[in-house]
Formats: structure tokens, sequence, C-alpha cells
């Protein structure tokens, strides 16, 4: 199969979708695969590191499309990328579909077959493609609240870890899956009073075993989640519900009760985000202030961090592009159960129920394509 890896166009995003050890595993494999020039340059790598492996250099990005049958990205296609996707194409990358009415029926036009990494999911409700980016933007939320803390930067000049007679910044997590636990340990690691929300007492039963002593957990309802939200300096947003679009949990009512220059970390908001006036950010301009609140919402928050993200990613992806490459998509499908939830579109259908649902288009099971 050829194998194409463009470069990404998403305003700062600088990781790529394979790295050369695992292009050699495909090339090893019989496949060729097209790099795009630069893509890699953003993660570390450069164009004679993937030509040493046996890739195939090409000038510009729609030479990968015109080539490649299955191309390998990381984030969602970008509107200058809509027309060079068709019929044939197999795309793998993340697609966050439910946050984005015009991309999801922009490609369902395109009559594709779109894979998304974040649905990809085990018998056991793993999600062992979104997992790593997960943990790297958990681990990142207090970074970046600390920072956004700061007077300078519009926040309440509140140290995340105070200092001895003065107490450290409150902070309050909602989601104690990847993104919170990973948000949780950081933010205790620095120094914070944090208060970890969850609905799932089972989850927060298990995340009393590992946490330390300057963290509490609390049970996530409306009543407890507004009084908790109303005392925090930071509050990081790190709800999901596997490729639905986050409910608005921050409401309008809720925020105006919260400090002034308090700050929300939305990690959600790959998924449409959990206040009411959360929009996708830049890390060129990554925040706006709405009700008093200090929001951060940059949608691809490990695209700072590349080199890191990039081989996180790819340690991760690269058993499954494997996998499609040597059987193609649809005996790859029926040979794993986790891969075939990760399809969203087939030849303009929706296959994923999630993504139907949230903007009331027909659904239709991927069994019915293969």
């Amino acid at each position: 199969m050829i194998v194409g890896v463009p470069k990404e166009i998403k305003t700062e995003e600088y990781r790529v979708s394979m790295t050369p050890a695992g292009v050699k595993e495909l090339v090893k494999r019989g496949h060729r695969v097209i790099v795009q020039e630069g893509a890699g340059e953003g993660a570390g790598f450069k164009d004679e590191d993937y030509r040493g492996v046996g890739a195939e250099i090409v000038k510009n990005i729609e030479e990968v499309y015109e080539k490649a049958e299955l191309i390998v990205k990381v984030k969602e296609p970008q509107p200058q990328e809509y027309k060079l996707l068709h019929e044939g194409h197999i795309l793998f990358t993340y697609l966050h579909l439910a946050a984005d009415e015009n991309l999801t029926r922009a490609l369902m036009e395109r009559k594709f077959v779109g894979i998304a990494y974040e649905t990809v999911e085990t018998d056991d409700g793993y999600l062992p493609l979104l997992a790593p980016m997960s943990e790297i933007a958990g681990k990142m939320a207090p970074q970046e609240g600390a920072k956004y803390l700061e007077k300078p930067q519009g926040g309440l000049g509140v140290l995340l870890g105070g200092v001895p007679g003065v107490p450290p910044a409150k902070v309050v997590v909602i989601g104690a899956g990847t993104v919170g636990m990973s948000a949780t340990m950081v933010a205790a690691g620095m120094g914070a009073d944090v208060t970890l929300m969850d609905i799932n007492v089972e989850r927060l039963r298990r995340a009393e075993e590992i946490i330390p002593a300057n963290v509490k957990t609390l049970f996530s309802t409306d009543y407890t989640i507004r009084e908790a939200v109303r005392n925090a300096d930071l509050v990081i947003g790190a709800v999901l519900i596997t490729g639905a679009k986050a409910p608005k949990i921050l409401t309008r009512e809720i925020l105006r009760e919260m400090k002034e220059g308090a700050v929300l970390v939305d990690v959600s908001i790959d998924q449409g985000g959990i206040s009411e006036f959360s929009k996708p950010t830049t890390h060129k301009d990554p925040v706006f202030v709405a009700e008093g609140v200090v929001h951060y919402c940059v949608a691809n928050m490990p695209g700072a961090v590349p080199r890191t993200s990039t081989f996180a990613l790819t340690n991760s992806t690269l058993r499954y592009v494997i996998k499609l490459a040597d059987m193609g998509w649809k005996d790859a499908i029926r040979s794993d159960k986790s891969l075939a939830r990760g399809v969203n579109l087939v030849k303009g259908f929706v296959t994923h129920k999630a993504v139907a649902e949230a903007f009331g288009l027909d659904y239709h099971p991927v069994e019915e394509f293969i």
C-alpha cells in the first residue's frame, strides 16, 4: 500500500504522524511511504532521516494526497485539505467530529474512509490512541494554568503552590480519566490544594489509592461542581464522553459566581469544551476572558511539545498503521474490534453513533460496508 505523511498545517501544530522508525517498519514490509518535505521538522526529524529509511520525499501536500492510499495525520483536515480527499482514501488521524458539524458535513462529501484515533477503543473501554495525548495535555494543564494565574497574564495573581504562611491555589479538576489524573498529579506535585471530581465513584475510589495528601475527591453533581468552582483559582476541564460532544458544565451563571481572574484550562475543547463560552484557541492566541474568567482553550495542547508528543503518539498508532497497510481497511477492522470502533465515516455516511446523534444525522453501523 502507498502511505502518505503530509505536513500538518493547523496553526501552531508541529507534530508529525510518523517517525523515521515507523517509516522503516512499513518499508520493510514492502509498503511505499511518501513524506511531504519538512513534515518532521517541528518534531526534530530531517527529510534526510526519512529518505535514509526508504521514504520518498515530495515537495507539496497535493502530491501526498494524489499518490497515497492511506493518509496518516495528527490533526483533523483543515479546509484547504478537504478538496484533496477522495473516495479512494483511508484517512487515519484525530477527527473529533462531534465538536464540529461543518467539518463533519464537509468530510462526508468527500466519501473517503475516516478512522479517528480518539474512538479506537478496546473492549474494556480503554482508548489506546487518545491516552498518550491525554496524558501530555493533562500534565501541561496545571503548567498553563499556573502561567495564566499570573497578574500580567490577566489572572488572579496567585502562585499555584503558595509559600510558607500563604495558602496554595485551589485547583478543581473535573473528570478523573487520563487527562484528569495526569493533571491532578502534576498540580499536587506543584503544591496546589486539589479537588478531583467525577461522576464515577469507582474511578474516584481507584484515584484515592494513589493520590497524595493534598488531593481530595468529590462526587460530581450540579451542586457540588458549582460549590467547588466558586472557590477555585484554577479549574481544569477533563471531561470525556467517547466520540461525543462534551457537556456544558460551566454555564454563564456558574462562571459569574467564580472569582474574577480565575482560570479555566479546558482540555475538553477538542470535543467542544465544558464552558458555555468555550471556543478553540491557538498557542499563538491561547486565552480570552468570559464573565471574568480567563479561558485557555487551545485545541492541540500537545502540539507545543511536538517531540515528546510525536514519539508518544506514534508508539501507539504504528501497530494500527501497519495493520491497515498490510490488510486494507476492511480486513483490518474485521480482525480488530478496537479499530472498527474507530471508523467514523465511510462513503459519505456516519458510522459512529455519537457523531450521528450530535448533529441529527443517520447512523450506519460500519458492518454495513464490510
